[in-house]
């Protein structure tokens, strides 16, 4: 016998059926074990995360010109950030009265996976403004239309919006070309 794999082709006893089947049931409990793990760890977090965001005022209730970031841990709400710069983001303008009822599905849709994107979702922002407020998500990766159209239509879904509504998708490379166009146009008084 060479190795430990050689017993149990010359073993007839038919144990090995049975720590096989107590192998499974062991790997089966430790899967479970993770999984709760994993629930507690994410009910915690939301827990957490409510608990902070109870105290705070409500998009709805600002005004002037304000924007609210949520934005994953290690992630700036920048275009230039790592996880950003090949990504995007779906754009929603919405009239007043709108911003704090969707915003709050917003979030709560992100902290609860409900994207079903994995990794890709980096944010979202609330910008208040005195016509209109804007919400937007930001994703990672731009160029995968399946990922974008997924984003999309769970953000139709979260937040309830009529099939007529405008959604915008907006490259960050766009966005910093249309920024830095701005900025070199000279202005004449």
């Amino acid at each position: 016998m060479n190795n430990k794999f050689d017993a149990l082709k010359d073993d007839d006893s038919g144990d090995h059926d049975q720590n096989e089947e107590n192998s499974t049931q062991k790997d089966g409990e430790k899967e479970k074990a993770e999984r709760d793990k994993n629930q507690s760890s994410s009910k915690r977090k939301v827990e957490q995360f409510w608990r902070f965001y109870s105290h705070m005022v409500r998009p709805g209730d600002l005004t002037g010109h304000s924007d609210f970031h949520l934005f994953k841990e290690g992630i700036k709400p920048m275009w230039e950030d790592d996880a950003n710069k090949n990504g995007g983001k779906w754009i929603i303008r919405l009239r007043k009265g709108l911003a704090s009822r969707c915003w709050e599905n917003l979030i709560l849709a992100m902290l609860g996976e409900q994207f079903m994107v994995g990794e890709e979702i980096c944010g979202a922002v609330v910008s208040v403004r005195f016509q209109e407020d804007i919400i937007s998500i930001w994703n990672k990766t731009a160029s995968d239309q399946a990922t974008t159209a997924r984003i999309r239509d769970t953000l139709r879904r979260v937040l309830n919006l009529p099939p007529n509504t405008i959604m915008e998708y907006k490259t960050h490379t766009d966005s910093i070309k249309d920024n830095s166009s701005f900025r070199n146009t000279k202005i004449t008084l």
